[in-house]
């Protein structure tokens, strides 16, 4: 099938930074690549708190799952690749395992087990933090070194009679997300490491356009100018 931008076109952008900083800049460039990964996280849970603050709702855990900013989408819904998890405590801590999840499936791809674990250890801890920094958001372990994720939320005393459902308006593609991504670590790289940061951008880009095509690489491209700061 022909596939368009999805979650495992958003995790190969991440995977090629990780791999062109660290062979670059070594540990300072795997310090790099995990704090750009907060960088792009908090930007993310910003965006999910200005849209919370401007419909007046709290800034609570259940707000953050209702504006939460994707779903799965159709491509890898028909690949089976979705995202399944079990929650296993609602209260006081909301814990849940995550059993399949096409990030990792796209960095086990890719034989990257080391830039997954850097990636999926402090991105939705960053999501979160940048939406209410209050909130206690904990990774203890994830699929790239054990059967299961585990993600748990102190104190958010969740319900199992909770309806969450994802605020429409909310929602933005994964276009969107795979440019958010790129120009979020192409920022941090630049800060960091100069020109030497701008030529790894260059590389990961040409990187996806030799993976997904010319034309969706110059759609990110074309993203340069956009606030991702801004719901």
């Amino acid at each position: 099938m022909t596939m368009g931008f999805n979650e495992m076109t958003h995790a190969f952008i991440a995977a090629k930074y990780y791999v062109h900083m660290t062979e670059a800049f070594g540990e300072r460039g795997k310090a790099a690549f995990v704090h750009g990964t907060q960088y792009y996280g908090s930007q993310r849970g910003r965006r999910m708190a200005q849209r919370a603050i401007r419909d007046g709702q709290p800034l609570t855990y259940e707000t953050y799952c209702r504006y939460g900013e994707w779903v799965n989408t159709e491509e890898i819904l028909a690949l089976g690749a979705q995202n399944r998890s079990e929650v296993t405590e609602f209260a006081p801590d909301y814990t849940f395992h995550v059993h399949t999840c096409p990030w990792h499936a796209q960095f086990k791809k890719m034989g990257l087990k080391e830039a997954g674990l850097a990636y999926c250890s402090v991105l939705d801890a960053s999501i979160c933090r940048g939406f209410n920094p209050e909130i206690t958001y904990v990774v203890p372990q994830t699929l790239h070194d054990h059967d299961y994720c585990i993600q748990s939320v102190k104190n958010a005393n969740m319900s199992p009679d909770m309806q969450i459902v994802k605020n429409p308006e909310g929602l933005r593609n994964f276009e969107y997300h795979n440019a958010h991504s790129y120009w979020a670590y192409a920022e941090v790289c630049e800060a960091v490491f100069g020109a030497e940061g701008k030529a790894i951008s260059k590389k990961v880009i040409e990187d996806y356009a030799a993976e997904f095509g010319q034309e969706m690489a110059d759609v990110l491209a074309g993203y340069a100018d956009t606030n991702f700061n801004m719901a």
